[in-house]
């Protein structure tokens, strides 16, 4: 189907080659030289990736976690978990003795081991060519140097200058005289640059051990944290296997819990059981079970999601035939589930998702985030590290296995994607935003596998998720006013969201045309580009 070409949009970025999709276009543009360089598509996912990390210093960094799934041209496919633990001095008697109830995103307690430059340095050693030193030189010069603040970050930016205040690092490093840069004011990061050449001289142990372990540490405990320079010292990347599920014709990838792909599996195999190719893509039908499908699948994601040695079910137990069918069978076509979800997390976390695809047809999905906008606002006064508040995903609820512990890692809400089919890649993808991400997953999969859409419709496709304190029904402003009607009837509080909902990119392995499709969201500043 073709676009409306009178009206403001996109088209899908056709390469016969190699590609990048990122949300920035000095990422990607950092991606396609490594690729033309010789790299492979991991040594140009780290290069982008880096280069997220300091111009939506917001959305990522070193200072958080990442997440991988490789696919090699064969169709084989290697998972890798690279997100940090709750320090080991930490326990949840000891935080509801000292009088918290929860662990707020606020929270000295929020901030965990920063996994991501272990992942990145493993990413290297297992599928690339290059060094710390060949990937990091063009984020090292846009924070030397300085970088121009794209539309997209500086609106986020404005809405954190008071949280941002209230850290003395943060204020120093992330504002400009008191406030928030301004779209197309450049913005420097020399601290962080520093940090950046330590780590391409000596690799990831110049963050993990040493002075920057030892500042991070100091700062953490200084405001009443338990972190210590052992936790960042004890921190490794750790080999996954996928897990999957079939649909439409299509093999589905993600990555096993602590993350929250199954969530994903789960909500694909309770769609298989109605006629979604039948339905409006944004007409009331489609996005009432959708909306009724998550809140299943997301229930179950609150109860017994965990770091997978605490889990209590396996994702075999979670996805077998018997239980989607009696999830299933909960779900009423014209009407809302009178049963809401334990908790939801918010689809506006902040997080970075990009996907590289090289000459020799390998495909990186890699998804980096510091969690909330900026993280938990605390940057370290000499290294500018911002440091992630994923913390705030554990619970202190008594014999949840959620519940936080010393050395333990939290539910995650970050998750890459690919899909397979006949033994080769068919789409590397992913989806940003926090809780949405599941949603999200199964959402773009179902807009190009069920309703036909190219790779750019299914991401620019409107969007609705639940808020995740009111449980309204958020919609974007896209949605039909009918729809919105619709949905009313049927016993949704709706509500039209003041924010977009989460962001995407994908690529596609067009087969019969031996070409790579490419698309990335309108929502943020990002594009895809090929050679």
């Amino acid at each position: 189907m073709f676009r409306d070409f009178q009206r403001p949009g996109r088209s899908p970025i056709f390469a016969p080659s190699a590609m990048a999709a990122t949300s920035h276009p000095l990422a990607t543009h950092a991606a396609l030289e490594i690729l033309r360089e010789g790299g492979t598509a991991a040594d140009a996912a780290v290069a982008a990736i880096a280069v997220h990390s300091v111009v939506e210093p917001h959305m990522t960094g070193i200072g958080g976690d990442c997440f991988t799934i490789v696919a090699q041209p064969d169709g084989s496919l290697s998972g890798m978990n690279s997100s940090g633990r709750a320090a080991k001095a930490v326990t949840a008697e000891k935080l509801i003795e000292g009088g918290l109830q929860d662990i707020t995103p606020d929270s000295i307690h929020a901030v965990t081991v920063p996994g991501a430059l272990r992942g990145w340095e493993k990413l290297l050693r297992d599928h690339g060519k290059m060094t710390f030193a060949d990937v990091l030189k063009r984020a090292i010069g846009y924070a030397r140097d300085g970088f121009a603040v794209t539309p997209r970050t500086a609106f986020d930016w404005q809405s954190r200058v008071d949280f941002l205040k209230r850290d003395a690092g943060a204020s120093r490093y992330y504002l400009k005289d008191g406030r928030a840069p301004l779209q197309g004011e450049v913005m420097r990061l020399p601290a962080l640059a520093e940090t950046l050449e330590a780590v391409a001289a000596e690799g990831a142990t110049a963050f993990y051990e040493g002075a920057i372990a030892e500042e991070i540490a100091a700062v953490v405990q200084a405001k009443g944290g338990y972190l210590s320079a052992d936790d960042l010292a004890a921190h490794e990347a750790i080999d996954l296997s996928p897990i999957t599920t079939d649909y439409q014709g299509v093999t589905v990838a993600e990555l096993p819990p602590n993350g929250q792909g199954i969530v994903a599996l789960v909500m694909l195999e309770l769609m298989k059981r109605f006629d979604f190719k039948g339905m409006d893509p944004v007409g009331v039908e489609r996005f009432h079970l959708e909306v009724e499908i998550a809140k299943l699948a997301y229930s179950g994601r609150d109860r017994f999601l965990a770091d997978r040695d605490h889990m209590r079910f396996s994702p075999e137990e979670l996805l077998g035939s018997d239980q989607i069918d009696r999830l299933a069978a909960l779900i009423n076509p014209k009407a809302v589930l009178p049963r809401q979800p334990e908790r939801i997390l918010s689809p506006k976390s902040d997080t970075t998702y990009l996907t590289v695809v090289d000459d020799r047809g390998m495909a990186v999905s890699l998804i980096n985030s510091i969690y909330h906008g900026f993280g938990s606002g605390i940057a370290t006064p000499k290294s500018g590290v911002l440091l992630q508040n994923r913390g705030a995903c554990f619970t202190l609820e008594r014999g949840h296995p959620n519940q936080i512990a010393g050395g333990k890692r939290p539910m995650h809400t970050i998750i890459p994607a690919m899909a397979v089919q006949d033994n080769k890649p068919y789409m590397t993808f992913g989806v940003m935003g926090g809780g949405y991400q599941p949603c999200g997953h199964a959402h773009v999969l179902s807009n190009h596998l069920d309703f036909g859409m190219d790779v750019q419709q299914m991401i620019d496709c409107p969007r609705v998720f639940m808020d995740e304190t009111s449980l309204a029904l958020q919609v974007e402003t896209s949605v039909p006013g009918s729809t919105v009607d619709g949905l009313k009837a049927l016993g949704h509080e709706v509500v039209r969201s003041s924010d977009p909902i989460g962001g995407s990119q994908a690529i596609l392995f067009d087969r019969a045309n031996s070409s790579l499709i490419g698309g990335s969201d309108p929502r943020k500043d990002g594009c895809a580009l090929g050679y």
